[in-house]
């Protein structure tokens, strides 16, 4: 079976779009997805992007992601509470989740909650409600989470990421070859069927 690399961050607005599609749409196109929690906050930094900053950036964002979940028939409330996640605890979950087999059940269950139920991510009290349905411990999550293991393994998935060029989230990669940003996710399922037009035209 084919496979696609799935770089997110917990925290990125365009990230819920494509968490929320891709596990079907892989299924349909026979492709296996890996999910891969990074830090995409050192990525912008390299290239001098600090989007909290940029207010008129940031509302075209939260009107942008409206605009495409209502294209794609997903649910949007409103802007969830961002920027969120701040000691990069959920993401680091996520490195816990993927090593257990049960991350893409709980980056699902995490982007649903903060985009939908108004949690911020990365709180105690966020994650009791994410991983609890999951049938996770809590503290025994959370303290493999902040193991200095955890941070590396995490570290490293981020410098993976950076190998193959990522510069933001969502990001696939497929065999080398990068795709970026939700609108994308469909090329990149092609590209991983061999489907894609450069591939069978072009060939550059």
């Amino acid at each position: 079976m084919p496979a696609l690399d799935f770089f997110y961050f917990f925290g990125s607005a365009y990230a819920y779009l494509s968490v929320q599609r891709i596990g079907r749409l892989a299924a349909e196109a026979g492709v296996h997805v890996n999910w891969r929690p990074i830090n995409v906050r050192p990525l912008m930094a390299r290239n001098n992007v600090a989007l909290r900053n940029e207010t008129l950036k940031v509302a075209y964002m939260w009107r942008d992601v409206a605009r495409r979940a209502a294209h794609h028939g997903l649910p949007f409330k409103q802007a969830p509470i961002w920027p969120t996640d701040p000691t990069l605890l959920a993401n680091r979950v996520g490195i816990v989740a993927g090593q257990g087999g049960w991350c893409e059940a709980y980056t699902v269950a995490s982007f649903r909650a903060w985009f939908l139920d108004g949690q911020p991510l990365g709180t105690r009290e966020s994650l009791a409600q994410i991983l609890g349905p999951l049938g996770q411990d809590v503290d025994a999550t959370i303290a493999l989470a902040e193991t200095p293991e955890c941070a590396a393994r995490y570290d490293a998935e981020t410098e993976v990421a950076l190998s193959h060029g990522v510069f933001g989230s969502p990001s696939f990669v497929v065999n080398g070859e990068l795709f970026w940003g939700d609108d994308r996710l469909e090329e990149a399922l092609l590209w991983a069927q061999g489907r894609h037009a450069v591939q069978n035209n072009l060939r550059v």
